[in-house]
């Protein structure tokens, strides 16, 4: 294996227990935060009863509403959240760190666009659950597939993939325009109009269950490339110089990405600044070094979505959206990161 420590810069940098430790407490914190909060008053101790009863045989003292509004809503609910938010996080730093571009985020290359209008064309033909996400899926896997056929044509990949996923980005967006146009304004376009604004109101286990597993394989691949992804990091004549294949390389990290971002986008809709945020705090925590980086963003995604989302069905009577909350709170906190020059890749 390549040692690149010595070019990389940070490769070595020690990084205090104390913040791996905070990286680690925090999401399991949340987690059990979010288990209490809602509607529906569930106490801290009898909401871990009801979460550990199957591994715990103990006496049930609590209600059977009590358990199904732990074990059957809140719990995948929390599960989901913390899925997108981690996808969102490592994509993004991925993005960020292929394309040495401190904006990329994880709808770069037209995911978000081409979900948005696979999630509209599902609710205004079939309006199912199972549709919706599924047509997600296939629409920005397509889109995705469209930027790459772009990338194929010039000579930089890398700057012909990212004005690629703006042309097919601003084509599905056309697409997504049209369709609210002839959707029935009294009961397709809301739903069509929230759900591009990103909700986890409509998870359930089954729905969960599905998409896991790209989420595992996506994760687990991205992680076997750790170290290639700091050299292409690095540049391509640099990563040439290392003897790394660097289109074939790309393409497989950029394909993981994508798909992890389309099942996030699948299950939550359109929520934005996560994938663009997150992976600057993480490396003001740990450094650039993605061996570090991607446990890191594991943490502060899931931590931060599902944080998120507890205030979304907390605050008010009715649900906010989540894209909506996501960019208000992103959008003064890349700022700030901006004035201080933390934003880089």
């Amino acid at each position: 294996m390549l040692n690149i420590s010595k070019d990389y810069g940070t490769g070595r940098r020690s990084i205090p227990m104390l913040v791996w430790l905070m990286l680690i407490m925090l999401p399991a914190a949340i987690f059990a935060l979010s288990l209490t909060m809602g509607k529906y008053d569930i106490g801290a101790g009898e909401a871990f009863r009801i979460l550990f009863h199957p591994l715990i045989p103990a006496k049930q003292t609590w209600t059977p509403l009590a358990g199904n509004m732990v074990l059957q809503v809140r719990l995948p609910r929390i599960a989901a959240a913390m899925l997108v938010g981690a996808g969102l996080a490592v994509s993004g730093a991925v993005f960020q760190g292929i394309f040495r571009n401190p904006l990329a985020s994880p709808y770069t290359l037209g995911v978000s666009n081409g979900a948005g209008f696979g999630a509209a064309l599902a609710i205004l033909l079939v309006n199912h659950t199972f549709a919706i996400q599924g047509f997600a899926l296939i629409f920005s896997l397509a889109a995705v597939g469209l930027t790459f056929l772009f990338s194929l044509r010039g000579r930089n990949s890398k700057v012909t993939m990212v004005l690629g996923g703006i042309i097919v980005g601003s084509l599905f967006s056309a697409l997504v325009s049209l369709i609210k146009f002839i959707a029935d304004p009294f009961e397709k376009l809301p739903t069509i109009v929230f759900w591009l604004m990103g909700s986890l109101s409509a998870v359930n286990r089954t729905l969960l269950l599905a998409s896991l597993p790209l989420f595992a394989l996506s994760i687990a691949v991205i992680w076997l490339y750790r170290w290639r992804l700091n050299v292409l990091s690095l540049g391509d004549e640099e990563a040439k110089s290392y003897g790394v294949e660097v289109r074939r390389d790309r393409a497989v990290i950029i394909v993981c990405c994508s798909i992890l971002t389309a099942a996030a986008v699948s299950i939550s809709g359109i929520v934005g600044w996560v994938g663009l945020v997150i992976p600057h705090l993480g490396r003001m925590l740990v450094g650039p070094d993605f061996r570090k980086l991607i446990p890191a963003c594991i943490c502060l995604g899931s931590s931060y979505l599902l944080l998120i989302d507890d205030l979304c069905r907390s605050l008010t009577a009715v649900e906010i959206p989540l894209g909506v909350v996501t960019a208000i709170v992103g959008t003064p906190l890349f700022a700030y990161f901006m004035l201080r020059e933390k934003v880089n890749w």
